[in-house]
């Protein structure tokens, strides 16, 4: 009797479940009568247990800031700090004001963060694909590894000279140079990921008739997942980093555009407000993967 695609993925599953020696912790098989493992249950009280946790780590990373916000202000108000120079944290917040009044705060911040998150999507994307290549086969190792470790070793502000040549001074060469960002920490947490996949899974996994796609769905990305949700982050990360140098050289809207503007016309308060931003922004984003990794990650146990 033929099994179905479906029905070969459960068994396969199933089988390296039950091999234990060669399934990783992240693999779970499919619960029920057929033998396969059952996940455990989670107990109703963990949820307002992880919630009261998250709510004592938010609490303790918020001492340091605010310490810190404090402090400057007390110099500030003492008259330590000179006001021409260092701007108090009150004159920041004034300086906040008077740019979302202007109507000027908004634009500029949101087409920073389409930027990011479409440059972020093409360079992981991108990754994804090469990093499979270069992880499962050896001679395509040998041919891209050379090349992208040379890549690699550029820096940002000259692949700017060279996408402003090349595109112009439109969108592509931003969101290509956030894609370059972004590439390389996915491509190399997701090639040593997958590099420390137990052979015994896609052995398993090709004895049960999976095609090679299959394999790569059901084996190797959930195995490599921890590895890859990792290194998204270190991406996203990369990404607005790049996104200043996109931003700093012929552009015309944006948040590094208005950081670089404001320094020319001496707003020295603006240009905090916008460095503080650009933290505030990598923090929410890399929180939100965050909590998206550890949900992924959860389920897959």
């Amino acid at each position: 009797m033929s099994l179905t695609t479906s029905e070969r993925v459960a068994l396969a599953r199933n089988t390296m479940g039950v091999a234990g020696a060669v399934a990783p912790s992240g693999w779970q098989g499919v619960p029920g009568t057929d033998g396969g493992p059952v996940a455990p249950r989670q107990d109703a009280s963990a949820r307002p247990r992880r919630g009261r946790r998250g709510a004592r780590d938010l609490a303790l990373g918020l001492v340091l800031p605010v310490a810190l916000l404090a402090l400057w202000q007390a110099l500030s108000s003492a008259g330590v700090l000179d006001p021409a120079r260092y701007s108090s944290p009150a004159d920041l917040g004034v300086a906040l004001v008077g740019a979302v009044e202007s109507g000027r705060l908004w634009p500029n911040l949101g087409i920073s963060v389409q930027r990011v998150f479409v440059g972020f999507a093409i360079g992981a994307a991108l990754a994804v694909v090469v990093g499979l290549l270069v992880a499962m086969s050896r001679t395509a190792d040998k041919l891209l590894s050379p090349l992208l470790s040379a890549v690699r070793a550029v820096p940002s502000l000259a692949w700017v000279s060279v996408l402003i040549i090349w595109f112009g001074i439109g969108e592509e060469n931003k969101v290509g140079l956030i894609a370059i960002g972004a590439f390389f920490p996915v491509l190399a947490t997701l090639v040593a990921g997958i590099r420390q996949v137990d052979v015994g899974l896609l052995e398993v996994a090709q004895a049960y008739g999976l095609s090679w796609r299959q394999r790569v769905s059901t084996v190797l990305l959930p195995s490599a997942a921890p590895s890859l949700l990792a290194g998204a982050r270190l991406g996203l990360n990369q990404a607005w980093l790049f996104l200043v140098a996109a931003e700093l050289l012929g552009a015309t809207a944006g948040l590094g555009w208005q950081l670089q503007n404001a320094q020319r016309n001496g707003q020295i308060e603006l240009v905090l407000v916008t460095i503080v931003l650009f933290a505030l922004l990598g923090k929410l984003t890399d929180s939100v993967l965050a909590a998206v990794e550890t949900r992924v990650l959860a389920r897959l146990r």
